[in-house]
């Protein structure tokens, strides 16, 4: 009898082994694991969506336009990702729309070189704004987003090189999520780049990150939602984001700084009548 009731257990087992479903996510640029907040949300939502999943980074790195154009073809290489929505994007891909960041990616906050930290000390307006040169990633959706308003932005096809550039003075600002900007820096020092944490102003344009599968994936799509939706209900969600978040935001001292508001011409409809999904400076 104890040897059937082994045997039976085995073969549970093995099945559960065959329904485990590896979701692979792009590895960052370079070789880094990407943000560990968006990971841990993923994980957190697949225990509660009642399936079996493992999470796992993609083998090689992946530039965000690679796994855009992977999921997009449904290739394998991917199954998931997270990124700002467009119009664009929410056409080629399967978009899961609960604002994973809370919103917090469209308000950006700027690094500037250590011995020009009053910079942005006058600035006031998008017109103030223009007379600036601006650094960003190529394939970004903030780049046209920024371009949209009139602004001045420059390139990098590489996200490394951001920081370089600007302490070697190709443009005069990096404007980056306020939930990434504190990290960053840190960063960027540790590495002995003299880049300083703007203490004056913070962009701000109407955005979201979200999950996105492929358009041939709903199922998986379907599952991250209702997985989501378990974590807000029970707490888990914002307990998370002020885990990873919190100090980082009040040190920041949001409510102090000008706001230069931006438009957004690349933005779908957001679910701004969830109240819960946002984030408020």
């Amino acid at each position: 009898m104890l040897r059937l009731l082994a045997y039976f257990l085995l073969l549970l087992a093995s099945a559960s082994g065959v329904a485990r479903e590896q979701l692979t996510y792009p590895l960052h640029h370079d070789g880094v694991n990407p943000e560990s907040y968006a990971v841990d949300l993923l994980r957190l939502a697949l225990s509660k969506a009642g399936g079996d999943f493992e999470l796992q980074p993609s083998p090689q790195p992946m530039s965000p336009g690679r796994s855009v154009y992977s999921l997009e073809r449904n290739d394998g290489d991917v199954q998931v990702i997270w990124t700002m929505t467009t119009r664009e994007r929410e056409a080629q891909l399967l978009p899961v729309r609960i604002p994973i960041y809370k919103g917090m990616i469209g308000w950006r906050i700027a690094l500037v070189r250590a011995d020009e930290q009053q910079l942005l000390e006058q600035l006031r307006s998008v017109d103030d704004l223009a007379k600036l040169r601006i650094g960003q990633r190529s394939d970004w959706p903030d780049t046209p987003i920024l371009r949209a308003n009139h602004l001045t932005v420059e390139t990098s096809t590489g996200y490394p090189g951001l920081f370089r550039m600007l302490v070697a003075k190709r443009f005069d600002l990096l404007p980056l999520e306020a939930v990434v900007v504190e990290h960053e820096q840190q960063r960027m020092a540790q590495e002995g780049l003299g880049i300083a944490i703007d203490e004056h102003v913070i962009l701000h344009y109407p955005s979201a990150f979200y999950y996105f599968t492929s358009k041939q994936r709903p199922e998986l799509a379907e599952a991250i939602r209702r997985g989501l939706d378990a974590t807000i209900a029970d707490g888990s969600f914002e307990r998370l984001f002020q885990q990873h978040f919190g100090a980082t935001l009040r040190a920041l001292h949001l409510k102090q700084r000008r706001i230069i508001e931006l438009q957004n011409p690349l933005l779908p409809p957001l679910p701004l009548a969830r109240k819960e999904l946002w984030y408020q400076p």
